[in-house]
């Protein structure tokens, strides 16, 4: 039974990685939350766990919605290259911050920052990619530098998130009039440096912390990874096939409305 949670999970999590970009994070870390809780893992690593096996699983989607996006010219493999360093170190660093955090504490901070990021993404998303796309505004990215640095933020902060980094990546290209599609295909690369790093990060600062459950290696529950890396991999193609076929305000507005529930649940969760 447990497996077969895990491989619906990953269904869901690969559907959502492949249509957003956001690695499925902001699908599996309310799941295994939930899962946790009812395993009877100790309450205040469950929720490192979530995050430690969601930015695990995020090696494989990311891979597969990588080469699905890819192939589509979805990837702006300059700005990868600029931000995938500051990513990578950021999100290793992040995982010692989230390790030391309480998984109360940590609930809040992820609802919030989610409500967040939806409010951002509808309200401004879709009057950026009309422009984009109507008078074909040019694309003006900051410095090389600025973009390592902004990578470093989002690394950081998907590992407290234990999301792809998506919800940051997208949102941060977008603004300097990235066009969605562009933005999704190339926050699916990013994903790639920020799941390995994290996952490496999350393994290494939970055995120092000596976690207290079965079949896991530090904070990254191995079946669960397991489970929803083997099912994520094929429907996260299918996800990134879907994301070309709409509109880029149309697809702005699933994103923004999915991580507006994601948030409302975390904060339901956290305060009641």
């Amino acid at each position: 039974m447990e497996l077969l949670i895990f491989l619906i999970i990953g269904a869901l999590a690969g559907f959502a990685a492949g249509l957003f970009g956001v690695g499925g994070g902001t699908i599996i870390v309310p799941l295994l939350f939930i899962v946790f809780t009812q395993m009877g893992y100790d309450a205040d690593t469950i929720m490192h766990l979530a995050l430690g096996t969601s930015l695990a699983t995020i090696i494989v989607t990311s891979i597969s919605s990588l080469m699905a996006h890819n192939k589509k010219g979805g990837v702006m493999w300059p700005v990868f290259k600029n931000l995938a360093p500051g990513l990578a170190l950021g999100c290793f660093l992040g995982a010692g911050i989230a390790g030391q955090i309480s998984g109360l504490y940590l609930q809040l901070i992820v609802g919030v920052f989610l409500l967040w990021v939806a409010y951002r993404m509808f309200t401004a998303g879709k009057r950026r990619t009309h422009m984009s796309d109507a008078s074909h505004t040019p694309v003006l990215l900051p410095s090389k530098p600025k973009q390592l640095a902004a990578g470093g933020v989002i690394g950081v902060a998907s590992a407290i998130f234990g999301i792809g980094g998506g919800s940051l990546t997208v949102p941060y290209l977008t603004r300097y009039n990235v066009v969605m599609q562009k933005a999704v295909g190339t926050s699916a690369a990013c994903g790639l440096p920020i799941a390995i790093a994290g996952a490496l990060g999350f393994m290494f600062f939970g055995m120092q912390q000596q976690v207290d459950a079965p079949n896991t290696i530090g904070f990254v529950h191995i079946y669960a990874f397991l489970g929803i890396a083997s099912m994520s991999f094929f429907t996260a193609k299918v996800g990134a096939k879907v994301a070309h076929m709409l509109s880029p305000p149309l697809l702005k507005k699933c994103f923004s409305v999915l991580l507006f529930v994601v948030g409302l649940c975390f904060l339901y969760k956290g305060l009641f």
